[in-house]
């Protein structure tokens, strides 16, 4: 198997469906990556999350640098041998979790100074430290470190964290190609900034593709602007980054983000929103979400969700899963997340056939019609 190799299969219109081949495994595309921030996705075991179709993880920088420690996972044979999942792991750089939630953080050309929200310690987190504590977790695809400032940022310092994550960018690419054995195995992303303007998106993808990355991430969107605002900026930019390689669409995010965002031409995604949802009673249907504290759940013998696959919705009702979430069960969490997951990969997978079969235009109609149906969804 090769170190990493993207192949498009087919296209339809903007969207593309193929696999990026990678040494622990293939991945399959458009893919939604389960978010296992702290080395667990949330109330679900390994071999549960390969079974709902996830091909690839994605770990954090961040947390597990605090907690346990980059070394010591070192020490314990990396991510992989540790959580106990052999496909591919995506590591995202930490800068987003330095800027939310740390104490205290001090920008400069170096990096980011900050203090641990778990204890209070001081670190710096630098380009050439985020490509390191990701090569002793054993990333398979590494994420360049960037700094994130909000979209209603003024252009001018928007301008100016573009710039500086673009020097960020050809350090963190020089700090990979010095990781010896990890970098002739393994892969890294470059990630584009300049929040909603076309101009700074072309720049930050240009700077990105002189250095040369093996894929590339659309960053800096998801914080708030909106989908109407993400799909203006979704319009313009994938097309600015190599045709030829995975373009990777950060934080992403609702199922009609995803939907729409591969109608641009986006490869792969990650959210916290199927785990995070599922641990607080909202499940993923294909008519929209549904808040199973509500009352009139309590005696529905029906499952989640009549079209999914999933084994919560082939073995338990919505009135027994609904009873868990009241009673505070972690059986509940367990369930919700494991079909919320479930949810996500299919959806994925309808995506990957549709493109393949010329259809996408009309599956994306008809999904949209039916989960933005009115009434038809609860929110938690």
């Amino acid at each position: 198997m090769s170190r990493f190799t993207f192949t498009i299969a087919a296209t339809d219109g903007r969207a593309r469906t193929g696999a990026i081949a990678m040494e622990r495994g293939t991945i399959r595309t458009p893919a939604f990556m389960p978010v296992g921030t702290a080395a667990t996705v949330k109330a679900m075991k390994p071999a549960d999350v390969a079974a709902s179709g996830a091909d690839i993880l994605l770990g954090n920088t961040y947390h597990l640098m605090l907690r346990p420690g980059a070394e010591r996972v070192h020490r314990l044979g990396g991510l992989h041998g540790f959580m106990g999942w052999d496909k591919p792991i995506l590591t995202d750089s930490g800068g987003y979790q330095v800027m939310s939630l740390a104490d205290l953080t001090k920008r400069s050309e170096e990096g980011v100074a900050f203090k641990s929200h778990l204890d209070g310690t001081r670190h710096l987190l630098s380009p050439e430290r985020s490509i390191e504590i990701q090569r002793l977790l054993g990333s398979n695809i590494v994420m360049a470190f960037d700094e994130l400032v909000p979209t209603t940022s003024t252009r001018e310092v928007q301008a100016a964290a573009m710039e500086r994550s673009m020097r960020w960018a050809k350090r963190s690419r020089d700090a990979f190609d010095d990781g010896g054995d990890h970098a002739a195995h393994n892969a890294i992303f470059g990630i584009q900034q300049g929040a909603l303007d076309e101009g700074l998106r072309k720049a930050s993808a240009d700077a990105l593709i002189d250095i040369g990355f093996d894929g590339y991430a659309v960053g800096g969107l998801a914080v708030g602007e909106g989908q109407e605002a993400m799909f203006g900026c979704l319009d313009f930019a994938p097309n600015q980054l190599p045709a030829d390689k995975p373009r990777y669409l950060m934080g992403v995010g609702k199922p009609t983000d995803i939907v729409g965002a591969v109608e641009r031409g986006i490869d792969m995604f990650d959210c916290v929103m199927p785990t995070r949802s599922g641990r607080t009673g909202q499940a993923f249907t294909r008519t929209g979400p549904l808040n199973l504290r509500n009352a009139r759940h309590g005696e529905d013998q029906g499952p989640l969700d009549p079209t999914c696959p999933c084994p919560v919705c082939a073995t338990w009702s919505r009135a027994y899963i609904h009873h868990l979430v009241r009673s505070g069960e972690i059986l509940g969490a367990m369930l919700m997340t494991e079909h919320n997951i479930w949810f996500y990969e299919t959806l994925m997978a309808d995506l990957r056939a549709a493109i393949a079969e010329g259809r996408l235009t009309r599956f994306a109609t008809d999904f949209r019609a039916l989960y933005d149906g009115a009434g038809k969804g609860e929110t938690a």
